[in-house]
């Protein structure tokens, strides 16, 4: 029996090897396939990816709506003056009264707007940052705030309008703002400057989440720690300081636009920007960019302290998966 018992042993070692070998080939080969990012659901299996899609995109809605009320509410008579010093031609004095005109009326667009664009940009920056190398993830966060403007969009645009003719003294309430809008120009009058709009908001909204992700991620690399909500407010400030300086022309081409109403003043775009060139100077496509950086800076500090905060204390609510384990248990 000993020579049989030895050929056993033997061929089990040798099984036991190949197996060894196999298992290690096919790590290798897994590991390979996971150092590049992969957009086949294969790899992820379709629920999880739901599960996570909708979590991501509740706790961003109600994040992001928290934080734009909050924004708006704090800073709509800078945004007032802002838009009066643009609206207004040549030299003309602004009108420093109701500078909270139309506040309500914004607000009811703010929520929704707000929480559309985090809802989305949250999912998406996940999923891109998966798809993307380390190295290109401000690729990714640029992507997904691009993503998050154009679904926002829908709803912002027509709130837009609505607030600025209301800033501007055309109107004295929202409801009669959307009714008289849409009883002289039609309902494509709520979406007047749409692509002037998207010319402005979505580089603001791609450029700025970018600058302070990537910031974040620096800070955090160099201070090897979470980072606290008086940095991330401070962060916040910077990326929209900067994001609004740039960003100046195009919004003033963007009032300009909107502001309009039926006279048709602007053919579009390029006309705008001639048009204000040749009457007014170049200068004027750099009105209000003391009140906007002003705004938009305490704005980003404001909205991405409100933002962090929000997500962090909606993270440690959320269910562990040692806790669903146990509940499907009982």
């Amino acid at each position: 029996m000993g020579p049989i018992t030895l050929a056993a042993d033997a061929k089990s070692s040798s099984v036991a090897s190949l197996d060894a070998r196999e298992r290690t080939m096919r790590n290798s080969q897994l590991e390979r396939r996971q150092s590049f990012a992969s957009v086949n659901m294969g790899e992820e299996k379709p629920f999880d990816f739901i599960r996570t899609f909708f979590v991501d995109f509740a706790e961003g809605v109600i994040a992001g709506g928290t934080a734009g009320v909050v924004v708006e509410t704090a800073l709509y008579p800078i945004d007032t003056i802002k838009t009066r010093l643009q609206a207004a031609h040549g030299g003309a004095k602004i009108n420093l009264k109701g500078l909270y005109s139309g506040l309500a009326g914004n607000l009811a667009g703010v929520l929704p707007a707000s929480a559309v664009f985090v809802g989305v940009y949250e999912p998406a920056k996940q999923k891109l940052l998966k798809m993307f190398p380390e190295n290109l993830s401000a690729a990714a966060h640029f992507t997904a705030g691009a993503i998050g403007g154009i679904a926002a969009s829908l709803i912002r645009v027509p709130t837009e309008v609505v607030k600025q003719r209301m800033q501007t003294g055309q109107f004295t309430s929202a409801p009669d703002a959307v009714r008289l809008i849409v009883s002289k120009e039609g309902f494509k009058g709520l979406y007047a400057g749409y692509g002037s709009f998207l010319l402005r908001d979505l580089p603001f909204d791609a450029i700025q989440f970018c600058i302070y992700e990537q910031l974040r991620i620096g800070y955090k690399a160099a201070a090897k720690r979470d980072l606290n909500d008086p940095e991330n407010a401070l962060i916040g400030a910077f990326a929209g300081v900067l994001t609004g300086a740039i960003t100046t022309p195009l919004d003033v081409i963007k009032t300009r636009l909107m502001i309009q109403g039926s006279a048709n003043q602007y053919k579009g775009v390029f006309d705008c920007v001639q048009t204000i060139v040749r009457e007014e100077g170049p200068p004027a496509l750099l009105k209000g960019i003391g009140p906007r950086v002003l705004w938009i800076g305490i704005g980003g500090s404001i909205f991405f302290g409100v933002l962090e905060s929000t997500k962090r204390s909606l993270a440690q609510r959320r269910p562990t998966p040692h806790q669903n384990s146990n509940t499907k248990q009982d």
